[in-house]
């Protein structure tokens, strides 16, 4: 069982439910990993090899799609997808305006308009609702997020952008192996998008990240930009940039791809503990039976979300915001996104992200709810 043997007990601080530790999160994979790196060091090759070869082939099977082209980051994973789909300069793209700003910094360093939908409240995820109103002459994209590990409705989503003649990009940055009516996110639009920043449900011990796609002249293009536009050394194609995905990284993700499903299990899991026990007044996430939700975040909502978050730090138990500010509000932002958001707002303000790792035990997950359902008993829900 995943986080359930003495060593992972005494990594940490009994008194303390950390939000997530990495290293009790990789303890039971860790003589597996080192393995694989001594194998990559011991090899000579460290950039674009054999490992990156073998874990783009397992990760495409896996997703269930044709290609798949590991580069340096997420942040590069949507650049460069989004570069690669040849749109008009200054196309205009719309975008959940309660997303982590990086989806909003690929579109603009891509050289487009980032164009904001609100979410559906009770979801996180963009409103497919909302995009016939957000839609313009120069709208030629869609990206969508999907959020703490819950799919997009990518059904209206998807028809909306076949019916608008729209480019659809996918960012599943917190969604690995996420479906929806069995289908993996990753898999509905264009290019699907995917980080492997070390906190994500499959996540590498570094930046890495890959973008997966069925488009054979997609999946080319990006193999040449990710490698300063170049296939064969010396000769350059494209005006391309250095964002490859080493050799490293490859290895130790190719190990954690395997247990991959079983650390879904296992989040899953914990999220029913979560159902079970948290109490009535704390907005919880929603489910839908065509969905399959990785819980890459347990985000629930309460007006007084400061005081809860701070109740539950004396308690000794640590949370995140995801996130304390909306990209609207962000200085970066000032003169590139206009307009009021309110649902983004409230999504930004009442938000609060409970500990929900495979390194975590199912007694402190318990022990979270308890504390919450006490502190019913000591501020005004």
């Amino acid at each position: 069982m995943i986080a359930a043997n003495i060593l992972i007990q005494n990594m940490t601080d009994s008194s303390v439910i950390e939000y997530e530790n990495l290293a009790r999160s990789n303890a039971d994979y860790m003589a597996e990993l080192e393995q694989a790196a001594s194998r990559v060091i011991r090899s000579g090759w460290y950039v674009l090899g054999s490992e990156v070869a073998a874990f783009e082939t397992e990760f495409a099977q896996y997703i269930g799609a044709k290609h798949c082209i590991g580069v340096a980051n997420g942040l590069d994973a949507l650049i460069l997808s989004i570069e690669a789909l040849d749109l008009p300069k200054e196309s205009e793209i719309l975008v959940a305006s309660n997303t982590y700003i990086a989806t909003i910094l690929a579109i603009i360093r891509a050289g487009h308009r980032p164009v904001l939908v609100e979410p559906e409240l009770a979801t996180f995820n963009m409103d497919p609702a909302r995009l016939l109103g957000a839609l313009t002459s120069s709208t030629r994209a869609i990206c969508a997020t999907h959020m703490f590990g819950k799919p997009c409705r990518m059904d209206a989503i998807g028809a909306f952008a076949r019916e608008h003649g729209l480019k659809l990009i996918e960012d599943c940055a917190q969604s690995h192996g996420a479906k929806l009516k069995g289908k993996v996110t990753g898999t509905f639009g264009d290019a699907g998008c995917f980080s492997f920043y070390p906190t994500k449900n499959l996540g590498a011990v570094g930046d890495a990240g890959a973008v997966v796609t069925d488009d054979d002249e997609l999946a080319d293009r990006l193999r040449y930009t990710r490698n300063y536009g170049s296939k064969q050394k010396y000769m350059n194609r494209y005006l391309g940039v250095n964002s490859r995905l080493d050799e490293l990284q490859a290895a130790l993700l190719r190990v954690k791809l395997r247990r991959l499903d079983e650390m879904t299990r296992y989040k899953r899991q914990l999220a029913e503990v979560y159902f079970a026990c948290l109490p009535d007044w704390l907005v919880q996430p929603v489910r839908f039976s065509d969905e399959f939700d990785v819980f890459h975040i347990f985000a629930v909502r309460h007006p007084r979300r400061d005081v809860l978050k701070q109740y539950l730090l004396e308690n000794g138990i640590k949370t995140e915001i995801h996130y304390p500010i909306a990209p609207h509000r962000q200085q970066a932002m000032i003169g590139i996104l206009a307009g009021e958001y309110p649902i983004a707002d409230e999504v930004h303000a009442t938000e609060l992200s409970l500990p929900i790792s495979v390194g975590h035990q199912v007694a402190e997950i318990k022990q979270v709810c308890a504390c919450i359902n006490q502190a019913a008993r000591e501020m005004d829900h």
